[in-house]
């Protein structure tokens, strides 16, 4: 049989059995759908991910306090102090700027309108350290920090959250705990992920929160920007070196503090959310291979519905090589429709989880590539055995076949 004649045997053998073809592809693009869907989900993230570091800054450490241990056991929660900042300011030469946040939450009215906010103690610098940018008025100065004035900068959410424009804010008076505050700024939403959102704080002098908000004297954590991003190493070393120093620790003791490179964290995070991802797309390739399953199963039913048809085809002359050909460009068919039609509905998914969920997608043409290869191998490795079976029947049993 001339090739066109094969491949137009093998449509024709389709197209009798539309809906037959039509279920057989339905695991193919299931599957695929799937493995799209979950990919472009990693994809998104990772990007996410990728934003955040540039957000945050790759120059910066993050210090908080962590355990103290004494003789091998665990004795007390250490604690940073205002002080073990202003150490870190003289005596760590790489330190360029050191902004502390010391934390509470507390309740925020302003009007008719309240809600349950985090408050930040910090210095003037936290903009410039943690890369925020201001949308409207200004950020508090050192002089209003040290005069322990009660002026306050909202985070890019809360006006929304407290049901007001941003514009109608600055100038305004506040309370937070029941304490008046000036508003002077508003910051441009930053987005980001993390253990709360960096939108929704109030930030105030640290000054100001130390004697009129929290009455503490520890700092939940200190920002520090390396003044040179090639020497993030040796910063860290200067500042364990001065922070054990002020600790009294010796050598042999470990810290009671942690030292964390804001890339390592979201580096974590990036291979946490590859995991997930590999995971999550092998499961969805089981479905693939139950796609696969279904195809060599109907496959098999139609070799032995057509046994008398193939018996005519090998009278009349043709080759096993065409009977197996043939066959197999039926799978190769049901399965390269199938994942055109999957890669199809998993981008529509992508785009529907983006806008319905908010969700981070990005389907790649990587991702497209190895979906179409994953079904053709699919096609290929199922059909085989049945257009195997085509192939061998002998012409003479496969007449007298009723």
């Amino acid at each position: 049989m001339l090739l066109f004649e094969i491949i137009r045997v093998a449509l024709d053998s389709l197209r009798a059995n539309k809906l037959r073809s039509l279920l057989t592809m339905l695991g193919i693009i299931i599957g695929v759908a799937a493995v799209i869907t979950m990919l472009a989900l990693g994809s998104g993230a990772r990007r996410a991910v990728e934003e955040e570091i540039a957000l945050l800054g790759t120059d910066v450490l993050t210090v908080r306090p962590g355990q103290a241990w004494f003789r091998g056991a665990r004795s007390t929660e250490a604690e940073l102090t205002l002080d073990d900042v202003e150490a870190v300011r003289r005596e760590a030469p790489l330190a360029g700027e050191v902004a502390p946040e010391m934390t509470t939450n507390s309740q925020v009215e302003y009007s008719n309108t309240n809600a349950n906010l985090r408050i930040v103690g910090t210095t003037a610098n936290y903009d410039r350290v943690n890369r925020f940018e201001i949308a409207l008025g200004r950020f508090f100065t050192p002089q209003e920090n040290e005069g322990r004035r009660r002026v306050a900068v909202l985070g890019g959410s809360v006006p929304e959250v407290l049901g007001v424009e941003s514009i109608d804010l600055v100038g305004r008076a506040i309370r937070i705990g029941n304490v008046p505050f000036e508003i002077v700024g508003v910051f441009e939403e930053k987005g980001g992920g993390g253990w709360f959102n960096r939108d929704e704080v109030v930030l105030v002098p640290v000054e100001t929160a130390r004697f009129r908000l929290i009455g503490q004297d520890h700092v939940d954590q200190l920002n520090v920007a390396v003044s040179d991003p090639s020497m993030m190493s040796a910063g860290m070393a200067q500042i364990e070196q001065v922070l054990r120093r002020r600790h009294r620790l010796r050598v042999g003791d470990e810290n009671d503090f942690w030292i964390q490179d804001r890339t390592e964290l979201l580096g974590t995070r990036e291979e946490t959310t590859r995991t997930f991802t590999f995971l999550l797309a092998s499961i969805a390739a089981v479905s693939l291979i139950v796609g696969g399953i279904g195809i060599m199963n109907i496959m098999l039913v139609s070799v032995t519905e057509r046994t008398s048809e193939i018996g005519v085809r090998k009278a009349l002359g043709a080759t096993r090589r065409a009977i197996l050909f043939q066959f197999l460009l039926e799978a190769l068919v049901l399965c390269g429709v199938g994942g055109f039609i999957g890669i199809a509905v998993g981008i529509s998914a992508s785009a529907v989880l983006a806008q319905a969920a908010n969700w981070n997608t990005e389907v790649s043409a990587a991702a497209i590539a190895l979906a179409i290869l994953f079904s053709f191998a699919i096609g290929l490795f199922f059909g085989l055995w049945p257009a195997n079976r085509a192939a061998r029947l002998d012409p003479i049993a496969a007449l007298r076949y009723e």
